[in-house]
């Protein structure tokens, strides 16, 4: 039987990844689930011709994107959206498909709950899918909520 303890809602902080951790909240609250919510930073990567001329960001700059999003984490879920077993929320550093999967997989995920943009034709093929790749590569159930 399928046993749901813990539930991963990774977030953006857009209005699409915001319906999907209303959702996975509101499951969590109804299976008395653990809630996670994770948010990924992406590092910079220099582009152009030499990336040894591309300025190279401070520590505070890495420090203060952790600070701010760890705090909207912490004040992401609104009381009427459910209440979940109980929260955890984590912010890292990386490509969001990779820090996901691995997240999912170390802290033993029974199901993740991810938005998906919707996108069709061109727009797909050219921006690829964040929410499909992780369906392909997560090591647990994806939900997927369309916008």
């Amino acid at each position: 039987m399928l046993e749901i303890r813990t539930i991963l809602a990774p977030t953006d902080f857009s209005p699409h990844s915001e319906r999907a951790v209303r959702y996975a909240c509101g499951l969590a609250e109804r299976l008395g689930a653990e809630l996670h919510l994770l948010h990924v930073l992406s590092e910079i990567v220099p582009a152009g011709p030499d990336p040894l001329l591309m300025p190279v960001m401070p520590p505070e700059y890495y420090q203060e994107n952790e600070d701010r999003s760890r705090e909207t984490l912490s004040k992401l879920i609104p009381p009427d959206w459910g209440t979940p077993r109980s929260v955890i929320t984590t912010v890292r550093w990386g490509s969001p498909v990779e820090v996901i999967s691995a997240y999912a997989e170390d802290q033993k995920i029974d199901l993740l709950v991810i938005a998906t943009h919707g996108r069709t034709g061109l727009s797909h093929v050219f921006l690829g899918s964040v929410a499909e790749r992780i369906v392909r590569e997560a090591p647990c159930p994806v939900l997927t909520i369309r916008s």
